[in-house]
């Protein structure tokens, strides 16, 4: 795994780096029943209300490098990412059960694809400014076929099938095996027929990225050392988020500086890899996500990303990293064991970066697991998404853009739209008297109420 440490907030620049939102699935189904008509076209302000019009120099630089970008085609991806994620979401509440996935492509995202099942969505589709493209599949069927594999990673050993999830673009679910063989048998032990799930062989294996080198970061019962992910707050009590392979409930930990921090609360890996540490009075949380020379980026949210989006990486050994969403919703056997719901990313990574945080524009995505390769030659790196870990811990993630509130129970019960809850996309709540319906997974913020934030929201 990689490890990454969160600035603590140095006083007149000391302060915990931190905050935590764990990514779901992207493209989970909508209800069948319910199928408001889209309206045509972009949806005005969608790019100006996630702030993705308004990004950190820092960020606009690692774009251009990582994915080879002029400054205005860093500048015209952001925005477009941020418009193709809201045109996604009512697409997705439009079809329902017809839904099988959506993604962004093209040097500065301008082509969004949707796929439904169906041919007479493709109006529908194309009106919403987006690509069709019929599959066999729904996305709802993709997901059964996973959790299927997910089931028999129970029952068999899956050393030599490492990685497997659902490709949208592909419409189908891959296993990532050490041979054509290993990687049939998993597919026979999972109840799956050939045809169902392809196969993609190769020698790599992600492992967790434990040797922690340079840059800020946080230590581990004076010892090991990790990178801060982001900023949260449980009630009253700041702290931070980090991947859960950096440590156990009642471990403590020390900044950067080697000052008493505070201690891990609640600590999940293998099955999940997440993490959250509570931090003592001389540790204050921060929106800041360290980049490129010392500066940071703000966070503002937690709104979960197409695949095909860009985003970008921090972390205590290689710095500040670029890259794209290739799928959500991946599971992983590293030699310590499985996780499951994790996303995959072209983002280089080495060890010493684990428990970094990721982030899409100035929206949090999660903190870094593990993967293969390096930042020479490459390579595929895994994040767990940030609002599984916010949902799941009963965190709010510190943003630039809202006060710290109290989630609300994640009980998937309340009907009416709170702040702090974490809403997926599909979910439909009340909000003075009026119904919506989410456009895209993310945390409620107080400065996100749906009558006025159409990039996350539809009025039903």
């Amino acid at each position: 795994m990689v490890h990454r440490h969160a600035r603590t907030a140095r006083r007149a620049g000391l302060g915990a780096l931190g905050a935590l939102s764990a990514l779901v699935l992207a493209a989970l189904p909508a209800n069948a029943g319910a199928e408001p008509a889209p309206t045509a076209g972009p949806v005005p302000g969608a790019a100006q209300t996630l702030g993705a019009d308004r990004p950190s120099p820092q960020l606009l630089s690692a774009l251009q490098r990582d994915l080879k970008l002029t400054p205005a085609q860093a500048s015209e991806r952001l925005v477009n990412e941020a418009e193709a994620g809201t045109r996604a979401g009512r697409l997705r509440n439009a079809l329902g059960e017809r839904f099988a996935g959506a993604w962004v492509r093209g040097t500065t995202a301008k082509e969004l694809t949707v796929a439904t099942t169906d041919s007479d969505d493709v109006p529908v589709i194309e009106a919403e400014g987006a690509t069709a493209m019929v599959v066999k599949r729904p996305l709802a069927e993709l997901t059964a076929a996973k959790e299927k594999l997910d089931a028999a990673a129970g029952r068999v050993k899956t050393l030599e099938t490492p990685v497997w999830y659902v490709d949208v673009a592909k419409n189908r679910v891959m296993v990532q095996a050490t041979s054509l063989a290993a990687g049939a048998a998993f597919i026979k032990a999972a109840g799956l027929q050939a045809e169902d799930v392809g196969i993609r062989a190769t020698k790599d294996r992600p492992r967790l990225l434990k040797d922690i080198t340079g840059g800020d970061a946080f230590y581990i019962n004076d010892s090991a050392r990790c990178s801060v992910g982001f900023s949260v707050t449980k009630g009253a009590q700041p702290g931070f988020v980090t991947a859960g392979h950096c440590g156990r409930a009642g471990d403590t930990t020390t900044g950067y500086d080697r000052t008493a921090q505070g201690s891990f609360q609640a600590s999940t890996f293998p099955g999940e890899d997440m993490a959250w540490v509570a931090t003592n009075a001389q540790w204050t949380p921060t929106p800041g996500v360290k980049a490129q020379d010392s500066q940071e980026v703000q966070v503002t949210g937690s709104v979960q990303a197409l695949v095909g989006a860009s985003v970008c990486r921090s972390g205590s050994t290689t710095g500040w990293h670029c890259g794209t969403i290739q799928q959500h919703d991946t599971s992983v056997t590293y030699p310590e064991g499985r996780v499951d719901g994790l996303t995959r990313t072209t983002v280089c990574a080495e060890p010493g970066d684990s428990g970094g945080p990721y982030l899409a524009g100035s929206q949090a995505q999660g903190v870094t697991s593990g993967g293969s390769g390096d930042c020479t030659a490459g390579g595929t790196t895994y994040y767990q998404p940030v609002n599984a870990i916010l949902g799941d811990f009963g965190l709010t993630l510190t943003t630039a853009a809202a006060q710290a509130t109290s989630p609300a129970p994640q009980d998937g019960t309340t009907q009416q739209w709170t702040e702090g809850r974490v809403y997926e996309a599909g979910t439909t709540v009340v909000r003075d008297g009026v119904r919506y319906q989410c456009l895209q997974t993310h945390q409620a913020q107080s400065t996100w109420a749906p009558a006025g934030t159409p990039a996350l929201w539809q009025r039903l």
